[in-house]
């Protein structure tokens, strides 16, 4: 069943933020790259990965129900990294935003009283909320370890090997 126009402009909002999604961690990528922390640029460029597999996950949905996806004008900020605590930062306000989107998807398909959006926004859900959690625990271990080499680096080698 083909989704309304409204719904649809939704759902194409938020393909477009999950591509924003994914070139921000590639830039957050390069970001720790030229600090040569290879273990968390591994883990920025799967996490840019996994959101471009998001937005085929939106695609695919809408184009299942004959409805005409497309990708709009993609924008990231300008990204300044001074501690690497601020990479993350920015990763955790993204999802943030990306979560935002899901939950105004949502209740615009529950307005529109689509059940057949409901299993894919459901999974999108319940997907943000790891996002922001693994994002959030990051975070705070940065902060624990508060710029001391030796920490950084245990975070590092532990985001290399454990995809945390």
């Amino acid at each position: 069943m083909k989704m309304s126009e409204g719904l649809e402009v939704a759902f194409v909002k938020q393909i477009t933020r999950e591509y924003e999604s994914s070139f921000l961690y590639r830039q957050l990528a390069i970001e720790v790259e030229l600090r040569d922390l290879p273990g968390m640029a591994s883990w920025l460029r799967a996490q840019a990965a996994e959101e471009l597999t998001h937005a085929e996950k939106l695609i695919t949905h809408l184009t299942d129900r004959d409805n005409h996806p497309v990708i709009g004008d993609i924008s990231i900020p300008s990204i300044k990294v001074e501690e690497i605590a601020d990479v993350f930062e920015t990763a955790l306000e993204a999802e943030r935003a990306v979560s935002a989107g899901i939950r105004e998807l949502y209740r615009q398909a529950e307005e529109e009283h689509d059940l057949d959006s409901r299993p894919t926004i459901d999974w999108f859900i319940s997907e943000q909320v790891e996002e922001e959690a693994t994002v959030s625990e990051i975070l705070g271990r940065l902060r624990m370890v508060a710029g001391d080499g030796s920490g950084l680096l245990r975070i590092d080698a532990e985001l290399a090997s454990s995809g945390v």
